[in-house]
């Protein structure tokens, strides 16, 4: 998969492109990521890439004519995306089942904006998906774009070291995950359930479902509509 990230702070992404499920997907030529520094393509002598909104308000919003030489000159460059995602709290929420759905993609293109936001032109006529992580307003879409990029590089075949570690993660089946232990078996007094020691695969696997839709029905209700 290729990932192509436009934002005006391409320097925020070396700890988390170059760490953990990143970079081991890259290591393994599964992920590419690519990073373009928006203000590259301003035209004037400031590399303005802002401006105030007209008809007046606080802020500045991010002008069409550089974000959009961006994106069409990445596209020359590498062809063409499947997705070119605005990452905006205004956008679809991210949740697992559009994270699989980007997951089956080849070609992923991310928006990260600045300021107030985006020229409206830039949602109608360059963007073809608009998401966001939650109900809440960042500093800007570079922290999105790499919760994003995390997330679906995770679904990717031969990333995890064991393919079924996504598939039993919260929120993949419908339900939050259950619970995990590990050594000592008693800490403290506090012991593991004796199931998880019992060796029988199958009173496990039924444990972890009870467990697992009594978490849910307990802290995410909403999710067993």
């Amino acid at each position: 998969m290729l990932i192509d990230i436009l934002t005006l702070f391409a320097e925020m992404f070396t700890g988390v492109c170059g760490g953990s499920i990143l970079k081991r997907a890259q290591e393994k030529g599964l992920l590419e990521i690519h990073l373009t520094d928006i203000r590259q393509y301003a035209r004037d002598k400031h590399r303005s890439v802002d401006d105030s909104p007209y008809g007046g308000g606080a802020g500045m919003v991010m002008m069409c004519e550089p974000v959009f030489a961006a994106v069409e000159d990445v596209q020359r460059r590498r062809g063409p995306f499947d997705e070119v995602i605005l990452l905006t709290p205004q956008g679809r929420r991210l949740d697992q089942p559009l994270v699989r759905q980007l997951a089956q993609h080849r070609r992923l293109m991310l928006l990260a904006g600045r300021y107030e936001g985006f020229d409206e032109r830039i949602r109608e006529h360059l963007a073809t998906m608009e998401i966001s992580i939650g109900d809440y307003v960042l500093s800007g879409g570079e922290l999105a774009a790499m919760v994003l990029a995390d997330a679906v590089a995770r679904l990717l075949p031969g990333v995890l070291g064991d393919d079924q570690s996504s598939e039993e993660d919260s929120f993949s089946a419908g339900l939050l995950e259950y619970p995990h232990y590990t050594r000592p078996a008693d800490f403290r007094g506090w012991k593991v359930p004796d199931v998880l020691l019992s060796g029988n695969h199958q009173q496990v696997q039924q444990w972890r479902q009870q467990q697992a839709l009594r978490r849910t029905q307990q802290r995410r209700p909403d999710l067993l509509g």
